[in-house]
């Protein structure tokens, strides 16, 4: 009898694969009530590595964290209009508490805007307040229809900042250093993941903002991922919280804002980014476990120098795991770490160690080398960083390839069966992102045609932009 696979293959049917990768990956279980998620360890382990990127980066723009309540009135909400039709589907309201049915409503945050923003109101009084930079960690609750565990659940797991400025200029300067030096060097740098960085269309913009900035992403079956966003909000809350500070003349001016954010999506970018047939592949520098040192067998000395190279690994900087179970077959063992994507393997057996070697594999190309065991640090060390720019690569190629320019809607629809289209502006016209969207395909951002950022919403420029589309999770 042939051996079944341990998960579904890609090419056979990829969100079952996913669902296969998230379980035996030990990555997340579905919570309770529909459309939450238990993290499990693992997959909390690879979330604080994220976290702990992300918020580096966010701090060296200069924004601080702070922590507002989950509990919103629902009045505030209704205080910038185009926000509360935005999210009004989506909102859970708490009517009863106590025993007994609320005075006022209150909605369980699905973003934070309309009450950081009141605090703002009393935090901006003068010039000198500001800029003012602010970022939350926090859980938010957005009712989903279509759950799919980090891709779409009732509630996730994110960060969210908020900021105010002086002019339109700053805010839409600090709006796109958080895309760029935030989010796309995280992603490049980290996750290893290239990305698109555009203007979202006016049909695709967050509600209540001027402007959305976008990083977009390429899974491996051809659509695309939305993985952080930065809005410039212009006035439009300000002038709902009446956030206003006295200029150097001494009148009131409404302050000009941003808000920007990544969540726990990007676990799902992660499995479909560089995930296989075997299982999920992680990039070295996010990688809880960069290295695992596996001992084949415990004879002839084989577990002391199993652990004694595990603590030189460590010792030299590298997140290692001793798996010394030889109470479990090897063969589990190596499927279970291939599960979990641990970039580096390491063999260590009596017989290899008789010769004075060791077995290292590569996770992402799954090829093997023999290695003496007085090299294997230096060896993993350079591993760890080919293997970050092997991903890169590998998903830029499979990027480009799977990327074709149309001249019409429907040749970019056809294209967006597989992959990513570019299409000009003036082709699609006023009707034609409408046109798209009833063929299950969407503008996922607007770019100039050399991939550059195009001007913000309210500037009207001259030049015509290249439309990226393409199905969309």
């Amino acid at each position: 009898m042939a051996k079944q696979p341990v998960l579904t293959p890609q090419s056979e049917d990829f969100p079952r694969w996913y669902q296969d990768v998230v379980a035996k990956a030990e990555l997340a279980d579905n919570g309770p009530v529909r459309g939450t998620m238990v993290i499990r360890p693992y997959g909390y382990a690879i979330w604080e590595r994220m976290q702990a990127e992300i918020d580096r980066r966010i701090k060296a723009c200069g924004a601080v964290n702070a922590y507002f309540p989950i509990f919103i009135p629902e009045a505030y909400l209704r205080r910038e209009a185009r926000h509360v039709e935005g999210f009004s589907p989506e909102l859970a309201v708490v009517t009863y508490g106590g025993g007994k049915e609320l005075e006022e409503p209150v909605v369980v945050r699905p973003t934070s805007e309309t009450i950081i923003n009141s605090y703002f109101s009393k935090w901006v009084q003068s010039h000198r307040d500001l800029p003012l930079l602010v970022n939350q960690w926090a859980n938010v609750v957005r009712w989903e229809l279509r759950p799919r565990l980090f891709l779409r659940t009732t509630e996730f797991l994110w960060q969210e900042g908020h900021t105010a400025h002086l002019s339109q200029a700053d805010a839409h300067a600090y709006a796109l250093r958080i895309l760029d030096e935030v989010y796309r060097d995280f992603m490049v740098e980290v996750l290893a993941a290239p990305v698109l960085v555009g203007r979202k269309t006016a049909g695709e913009r967050f509600a209540g903002a001027i402007t959305t900035w976008t990083c977009e992403g390429m899974m491996r079956d051809g659509k695309a991922l939305q993985m952080a966003t930065s809005h410039e909000l212009g006035q439009n809350f300000a002038k709902a919280f009446d956030i206003t500070y006295a200029d150097q003349d001494g009148e009131l001016v409404y302050a000009w804002q941003t808000s920007w954010g990544a969540s726990t999506r990007l676990m799902g970018a992660l499995v479909m980014t560089h995930g296989d047939d075997a299982g999920l592949v992680v990039p070295p520098r996010l990688a809880p476990v960069q290295a695992v040192v596996l001992l084949v067998r415990a004879e002839d000395g084989a577990g002391e120098k199993a652990a004694a190279l595990a603590a030189e690994l460590g010792a030299g900087g590298v997140r290692v795991e001793l798996d010394d179970r030889t109470d479990t077959s090897f063969g589990r063992r190596v499927v279970g770490w291939e599960l979990k994507g641990v970039p580096v393997r390491i063999e260590v057996g009596p017989r290899d160690l008789a010769a004075g070697l060791v077995t290292v594999s590569r996770r992402d190309t799954g090829t093997k080398e023999q290695v003496r065991l007085e090299q294997t640090a230096s060896r993993v060390a350079q591993l760890l960083h080919q293997v970050h720019q092997t991903l890169l690569d590998e998903a830029q190629r499979r990027r480009q390839q799977a990327t074709a320019a149309a001249a019409t809607v429907e040749e970019a629809v056809a294209a967006a069966r597989s992959g990513f289209a570019t299409v000009p502006t003036g082709v699609l016209g006023p009707d034609g992102e409408q046109r798209l969207n009833q063929q299950g395909v969407s503008v996922r951002c607007l770019q100039r045609p050399d991939g550059s950022l195009p001007a913000a919403d309210d500037v009207e420029p001259d030049e015509e932009l290249l439309a990226v589309v393409a199905r969309a999770y």
